[in-house]
């Protein structure tokens, strides 16, 4: 099944100045594949999800995507002018996708992802394999309760 893109549909929390605590950001959603934003910086999202499981293989022809793993293990499968490559990151690391490369993201034991890249971009990138029913094709859902979520 081809979902439809969803958009975020108000402003991100940090447009408050208020600090956002991941943890409750964390906390105010279950659903994997499906990235809240919780800041903007310039016209950038910060995006944070939960993921467990395979993404789907796409590419993003106009941007590069980052990656910060803030708990558990991503790998990301990465099809290459001189072949297939997996990379994997730990808790801790950062990893970018370069413009135009094919890649998938997976996470056989769940983690927890921070992602920086372009408002308005796709989760499914511009070209894609099926969309499976586990992944949301979105450019970001807005947190559900940002007044909740600030930091101490």
């Amino acid at each position: 099944m081809t979902s439809e893109p969803t958009a975020a549909t108000t402003e991100p929390p940090a447009a408050s100045g208020e600090p956002i605590a991941l943890d409750q950001a964390f906390a105010s959603f279950d659903a994997l594949w499906s990235p809240r934003i919780v800041t903007s910086v310039n016209d950038y999202d910060v995006r944070v999800a939960k993921v467990e499981g395979e993404h789907v293989w796409h590419v993003h022809d106009d941007t590069d995507e980052f990656f910060l793993v803030l708990g558990g293990e991503l790998h990301i499968d990465l099809r290459e002018p001189a072949g297939e490559r997996r990379v994997t990151l730990p808790q801790g690391s950062v990893f970018t996708v370069p413009r135009g490369t094919e890649h998938r993201p997976y996470a056989p034991q769940g983690a927890r992802i921070l992602l920086f890249e372009p408002t308005g971009t796709l989760t499914v990138g511009d070209r894609h394999d099926e969309i499976p029913d586990h992944v949301d094709a979105t450019t970001g859902h807005a947190l559900v309760r940002p007044a909740e979520l600030s930091g101490p």
